[in-house]
């Protein structure tokens, strides 16, 4: 038997309902759909800058082959509000220039940068950057131009370089309309390269148990120690350990760049 008219009409009014609800849940997640994808839509970012212009000449050909000695190279680090790319923010960089396997003196970058967003008590306990020393610290926008300048043609070197890497090309894509193109060395890929040609070679100086966290790398391998979580003197730490870390792998028979790269899984444009 059919329902009453009463029956039919809730019947009519609820499936109505819920055919308006999935109309506006369909609606909401194309518009959301459609912000992320306009994220990426060339008229949406900044016009390009001069130096990012400069910076993409610099690699539109690269060449693996070379000795690795043969390249000159930034390291470089970050500090930060957090780990989360989407949210939070640079608070400084540092870097030194390695040439010849070799730290230069005195060519070096270093700079405070006042972020967007309050300062976490909680990064300040791990990188001890209060807000009184970056209350009138430049913003970003003035000193990423200065820090891809100071890169040039180098390639860049982090130790989990990744990370770094994704807070730069953030702020890149935002204030310079594109990406840094310079090639990336994680120094902590050539340490687990090391640490697997000695645990196949050389299995009695082998340590199963080795953290890969980079003032635990530097002790391991008798480095000069730096204090951690200062942008430049991770930079001068970063940099002691890939010299230290070229020089064994080399000896292993990894001479140019694409050797270091099948070893470490490392390459241009990698992150």
């Amino acid at each position: 038997m059919p329902g009453s008219g009463e029956e039919v009409s809730s019947l009519v009014r609820t499936g109505t309902t819920n055919y308006q609800w999935i109309v506006r849940r369909s609606s909401y997640l194309r518009m959301v759909a459609f912000m992320e994808w306009k994220r990426f839509w060339p008229w949406t970012r900044a016009q390009k800058h001069s130096v990012l212009l400069e910076n993409e000449s610099c690699f539109s050909s690269f060449d693996q082959n070379r000795p690795i000695e043969s390249y000159e190279f930034i390291s470089f680090d970050t500090e930060l509000t957090g780990l989360n790319p989407r949210q939070d923010q640079i608070v400084s960089i540092g870097a030194v220039r390695i040439r010849n396997l070799r730290i230069v003196a005195g060519e070096n970058f270093f700079s405070y940068v006042h972020p967007t967003r309050e300062l976490p008590k909680d990064s300040t306990l791990i990188h001890r950057i209060t807000p009184e020393q970056i209350k009138n610290a430049p913003e970003l926008d003035s000193v990423l131009p200065d820090f891809v300048r100071f890169c040039g043609e180098s390639l860049l070197v982090g130790h989990y370089v990744s990370l770094d890497m994704a807070f730069l090309n953030k702020a890149a894509r935002k204030i310079l309309g594109g990406v840094l193109r310079n090639p990336c060395v994680d120094s902590m890929r050539l340490a687990q390269a090391h640490q697997e040609y000695r645990r196949r070679n050389h299995y009695k100086r082998f340590n199963p148990g080795l953290s890969f966290n980079l003032s635990v790398l530097a002790r391991e391998y008798d480095l000069p120690l730096f204090v951690q979580h200062d942008a430049l003197e991770d930079a001068l730490q970063t940099a002691y350990l890939f010299i230290y870390l070229v020089k064994k792998l080399r000896r292993a028979g990894y001479i140019t760049l694409k050797d270091f790269y099948l070893a470490g899984r490392i390459g241009p444009r990698m992150f």
